[in-house]
C-alpha cells in the first residue's frame, strides 16, 4: 500500500513537471516527510535548461541541457544528469556537439572544493563520489586523474593522476603518479613519481611526493643553484633551510660553497606583530681563499655585515616610538659576497636607531635618543655617534595673554623656545675603530639653544622677521698651545676641565610678493604669470674672539716670533664660538613663471596651468663690519621641468673679485673693475633627467597624473610595455685656479627596458664615465613567458661582477625549487 501511495505522489510530481520544466524540482519528492527521509535528507533543487524526464517505475530522473542539481552543500552541473532514487545516487557526464567534441564537462563544488570532470557517479547517502579524468584546483596547482574517488571525510583518492600549477587544458607540463592522496586545505601525497613534459617522461623520477597545500608557513629545505666561477671554482648557492619557528616569527639559514675552498653563510630572522611592530634581522659572514695554500700569492679575506630593520606601527603607542634601520660590516664584504647590483656598487653604509619621548602638555615635550653611524667603503673610515640625546620644548608665547585678548597685537606673535643636544662622536679607520685608543678620541659635548623669533605685518603687503638667538656650548676638555724654545716645536695639549662658551646673533628679514600678469583673449595662452618674492635680511654677530670673552688665545708659531690666534673649544663637537665680527645684508630674489593655456573638450573651455620656470633664486651680501672682501659670492639657482619630461636642475656660484697672479687667492678688486665682467664662475652644478614609459604621451596624461606615481608602483615590471630612464650630471669647480686646472665632473646613467612581444622583455643598465671615457657597470636582463614556466638571464658583460646567469623554472612559488640553472662568473674578491 505504502509503494502504490509513493507512485501516485510521483505521478503527480511528473505532471507538475510536464507544466514548467525549471521549476518542477523545486518542491520535495514526497509530502511524507517520512517518504522523503528515505531518499534525501533536505530539499534538493533541480533545474535544466532543455527537458527533465521522469521515469516512474525506475525511480530516475534524466536532466537534459545545463543541468543543475543542489543538494545540502553540494552543486553540480553538467550537461547531462542522471538520479537514481532506488541507489541514492547521481550521475553527471558530458554530451557531443555536432562535431563529436565533448560538451557540459560535469563540475563538482561543495562549499569552496571545486573539480571539473568528465565523468561523476555522487552517492547523495554516503557523501562518497566516484570521478573519471578529474581536473581541481588546489592551492597554487591542479590535480588531474583518470580515476577518482571522493570519500564522505572529502578526501580524494586518484588512480594513475598528476600534478601541475599549468592552468592549459592539456598541460605542458606535471608530476605523475600511480596514486595520489588529496587532503583538502593540507596536503598532496604521491607514490613514486615521475615528471612529464607534453606527455613524454622524463628521467627525474622521485621516490615519493609530499606537496603542502595551505597558507600556513612550514619549514624546509632550500633547494641551491649550481654554477661555476673561473677564480672560485664550482659552487652551490643560495642553499639552505627555513624554519617556521611561530606565526609571527620565521628564519632562513643560507650558504654559498665553493669548491676552491671560499664560503658565506646568511641569516635572515623576520618578525611580525600586527598593529604592533615588523622587522627583520640579517646576520651575515663569509671566507675567501686565493690560490692554494703554500703559494706565495695565497691569502684569505674573512668578510661580515649586519642588517636590522625595525619599524613600529605609529597607532601602537603614539607617545612613544622606536626604530631601527642599522647596516654595518666590513667594507669589502658585498664587493666579495653579494650579487645585488644596489649592494656592491654603493660605497656607503648607515645606521640609525631612534627613540623617541612625547608628553603632551609638558613643557619640555620631547626627547630624542639616537645611536648614528656612518661608513665609507671606498676611504674605509668610519663614523660613530654614541648616543646623539636632544631635549625641547614646546614654543611659548609669553606676551599673548597681555591686553586685550580679543584682539592679535605685534608682540602676541613673539615665540621663544628652547633646545638642548648633546652628543659623543668618533671618525676614525675601520681597522683602528675597536682599538683601546679609539676610544679616548671620541669627542663629545652639549649645546643650549633659544631661539625668540616673530612676525610683524608692515605697510600691509610686507612681513617682518625679526630674531635672536643664545647658543651655551659645554665641553669637558680644552685645547692649549704653547711654544716649546728648547726644541722649537708647537706643542698641542688637551686639558681635561669644564670649558663653556656662549655666542649670539641677531638677524631680521623683510619680504614680500610681487605679481605681474599678461592676458591674451584670442589666443591659445590664456595668460602669463610671473611672480617674484624678494627678501632683504640682515644678520649681525659679534666678534667672539676678543680677549674678554676667554674663548680665543693667541700662541708663538715660530722661531722668529710669528703668532696665531687659536680657540680653546678647537676639537668640540659643536664648534667654537665665531670669530670676527659680521653684520651681513643679503638681497635675494626668487621668480616663479607660469603659463595658462586653453584647450576644448566637447566644446566645453578649460584651462591648463605650465609652469615656465618652477624656481630662480639669486642672491648674494655684503658684510658691512669685513675691512676687505666686504661682498660674498653670487649664488644662482635654478629648477624647472621641460615639456613634462625633462627635470632639470641648475646651481653656480660667481666670485665678484679677482684673483691674484698665482691665482691662489682673492685681492680686493672688483671683476667689473678688472675684467670687464660682473663675476667670475667659480663652480657649476648641473642635472637634467627624464623617465618615459607608455603612460608619458598618454591623450588622458593630464587626469592620470596624480594617479601616475602610485600606479607605476603597484604595476609589475613584466606588464610595462617599455620604460627609459637617463640621467646626467655636470660638475665644475674652478675656485682660484685657471681654467687649465679647473676640476670637471661628469656623469651619465640610463636603464630602461622593452617588451618586445607579449612574451618577450628585455631590460638594460649603464653608464658612461667620461674621465675613463669607458661604460660603468653594465648589466642586461632577458625575460621570456613560457606560460607555466619563465626564462630570466642575466648578463654583466664587464666589471668586478663579469657573470652571466640562465634560469628556466615554474612559475608558481609552489614548485619554484623545479628549475634548471646555469651561472658562471669571473669574479674576483678582493682580498687588501
Amino acid at each position: 500500500m505504502n509503494q502504490i501511495l509513493q507512485k501516485l505522489l510521483l505521478l503527480l510530481f511528473l505532471l507538475t513537471g510536464l507544466t514548467n520544466n525549471s521549476e518542477a524540482f523545486n518542491a520535495p519528492v514526497f509530502n511524507d516527510t517520512t517518504a522523503e527521509s528515505s531518499f534525501f535528507d533536505a530539499e534538493i533543487e533541480k533545474d535544466a535548461e532543455d527537458s527533465i524526464k521522469l521515469d516512474i517505475i525506475n525511480q530516475k530522473a534524466y536532466l537534459y541541457g545545463n543541468a543543475k542539481i543542489k543538494y545540502q552543500k553540494t552543486t553540480i552541473t553538467a550537461a547531462y544528469i542522471e538520479i537514481d532514487w532506488t541507489t541514492n545516487t547521481i550521475f553527471a557526464t558530458t554530451t557531443n556537439d555536432s562535431l563529436g567534441n565533448k560538451i557540459g564537462h560535469p563540475v563538482f563544488t561543495e562549499e569552496n572544493e571545486s573539480f571539473k570532470a568528465h565523468e561523476i557517479t555522487y552517492n547523495f547517502k554516503s557523501k562518497k563520489c566516484r570521478v573519471k579524468k578529474i581536473s581541481t584546483k588546489e592551492g597554487d596547482g591542479y590535480i588531474l586523474g583518470k580515476v577518482v574517488k571522493k570519500m564522505e571525510d572529502d578526501i580524494f583518492y586518484l588512480k594513475k593522476g598528476e600534478y601541475t600549477t599549468c592552468d592549459a587544458e592539456k598541460p605542458h607540463y606535471a608530476i605523475r603518479a600511480n596514486k595520489i592522496k588529496v587532503i583538502p586545505g593540507k596536503k598532496i601525497i604521491t607514490g613514486p613519481a615521475h615528471l612529464t613534459f607534453f606527455n613524454i617522461p622524463m628521467p627525474l623520477i622521485l621516490p615519493f611526493g609530499f606537496f603542502p597545500n595551505n597558507d600556513k608557513k612550514s619549514s624546509g629545505i632550500i633547494i641551491p643553484s649550481y654554477g661555476e666561477s673561473t677564480n672560485m671554482g664550482f659552487f652551490l648557492k643560495d642553499g639552505g633551510y627555513y624554519f617556521t619557528l611561530s606565526e609571527k616569527i620565521d628564519l632562513s639559514l643560507k650558504s654559498n660553497i665553493y669548491t676552491k675552498g671560499s664560503w658565506n653563510i646568511r641569516s635572515q630572522l623576520r618578525y611580525k606583530n600586527r598593529y604592533r611592530y615588523n622587522g627583520n634581522l640579517s646576520l651575515n659572514y663569509g671566507k675567501n681563499f686565493n690560490s692554494e695554500k703554500g703559494f706565495p700569492d695565497y691569502s684569505e679575506k674573512k668578510d661580515f655585515n649586519i642588517k636590522w630593520k625595525h619599524q613600529q606601527d605609529s597607532k601602537a603607542n603614539p607617545s612613544l616610538q622606536f626604530s631601527a634601520n642599522v647596516e654595518a660590516g666590513s667594507s669589502s664584504y658585498h664587493r666579495n659576497n653579494s650579487y645585488n647590483s644596489n649592494d656592491f656598487l654603493k660605497n656607503t653604509m648607515s645606521s640609525s636607531v631612534n627613540l623617541t619621548k612625547n608628553w603632551e602638555g609638558a613643557f619640555l615635550n620631547n626627547l630624542t635618543f639616537n645611536l648614528r653611524h656612518s661608513q665609507n667603503t671606498s676611504t674605509k673610515n668610519v663614523s660613530l655617534t654614541l648616543p646623539d640625546i636632544s631635549l625641547n620644548s614646546k614654543r611659548l608665547y609669553p606676551f599673548k595673554a597681555l591686553g586685550n585678548t580679543a584682539k592679535t597685537q605685534w608682540y602676541d606673535k613673539i615665540m621663544i623656545k628652547y633646545g638642548m643636544n648633546t652628543k659623543n662622536t668618533i671618525s676614525t679607520a675601520d681597522s683602528l675603530l675597536f682599538t683601546k685608543k679609539s676610544f679616548s678620541n671620541f669627542r663629545n659635548g652639549m649645546k643650549h639653544n633659544i631661539p625668540i623669533s616673530t612676525s610683524i605685518k608692515v605697510l600691509k603687503h610686507f612681513t617682518l622677521n625679526p630674531s635672536f638667538n643664545l647658543t651655551e656650548r659645554w665641553y669637558l676638555s680644552q685645547t692649549e698651545k704653547r711654544w716649546d724654545a728648547n726644541s722649537n716645536r708647537l706643542i698641542t695639549d688637551t686639558l681635561h676641565k669644564f670649558t663653556r662658551g656662549h655666542n649670539y646673533s641677531f638677524s631680521t628679514g623683510l619680504n614680500t610678493k610681487i605679481y605681474g600678469m599678461v592676458q591674451f583673449n584670442k589666443s591659445k595662452i590664456a595668460a602669463i604669470r610671473h611672480v617674484i618674492t624678494p627678501n632683504l635680511s640682515f644678520n649681525y654677530t659679534p666678534d667672539f674672539s676678543d680677549e674678554k670673552y676667554g674663548y680665543y688665545k693667541t700662541v708663538q708659531t715660530d722661531s722668529i716670533g710669528n703668532t696665531q690666534k687659536y680657540s680653546i673649544m678647537n676639537n668640540g663637537v659643536y664648534g667654537s664660538p665665531s670669530t670676527g665680527k659680521s653684520g651681513n645684508i643679503s638681497l635675494g630674489f626668487t621668480n616663479i613663471l607660469e603659463m595658462k593655456i586653453r584647450s576644448k573638450k566637447d566644446t566645453v573651455e578649460s584651462f591648463k596651468k605650465i609652469k615656465l620656470l618652477e624656481s630662480l633664486s639669486i642672491k648674494s651680501s655684503y658684510n658691512i663690519f669685513a675691512d676687505s672682501l666686504n661682498m660674498n659670492d653670487i649664488t644662482l639657482n635654478a629648477r624647472t621641468r621641460l615639456l613634462d619630461i625633462f627635470d632639470i636642475n641648475f646651481s653656480s656660484s660667481y666670485d665678484p673679485y679677482t684673483s691674484n697672479k698665482e691665482q691662489t687667492k682673492n685681492i680686493n678688486q672688483f671683476e667689473l673693475n678688472t675684467n670687464n665682467r660682473l663675476a667670475r664662475l667659480t663652480s657649476l652644478n648641473t642635472t637634467i633627467g627624464f623617465t618615459l614609459n607608455d603612460k608619458t604621451f598618454s591623450a588622458d596624461k593630464d587626469k592620470e597624473k596624480e594617479k601616475e606615481s602610485k600606479e607605476e608602483e603597484e604595476r609589475d615590471f613584466y606588464a610595462i610595455p617599455w620604460n627609459l630612464t637617463a640621467n646626467y650630471s655636470l660638475y665644475y669647480n674652478k675656485g682660484y685656479k685657471s681654467s687649465a686646472f679647473s676640476d670637471t665632473t661628469q656623469s651619465l646613467n640610463f636603464s630602461g627596458n622593452l617588451k618586445l612581444t607579449k612574451k618577450w622583455k628585455i631590460g638594460f643598465r649603464s653608464g658612461y664615465d667620461f674621465d675613463a671615457k669607458e661604460l660603468t657597470y653594465t648589466s642586461i636582463d632577458i625575460y621570456r613567458d613560457l606560460h607555466c614556466w619563465e626564462l630570466l638571464f642575466n648578463y654583466i658583460p664587464i666589471g668586478f661582477h663579469q657573470s652571466y646567469s640562465l634560469t628556466i623554472r615554474v612559475k608558481a612559488a609552489a614548485l619554484r625549487d623545479l628549475k634548471f640553472e646555469k651561472k658562471k662568473d669571473w669574479f674576483t674578491p678582493e682580498y687588501n
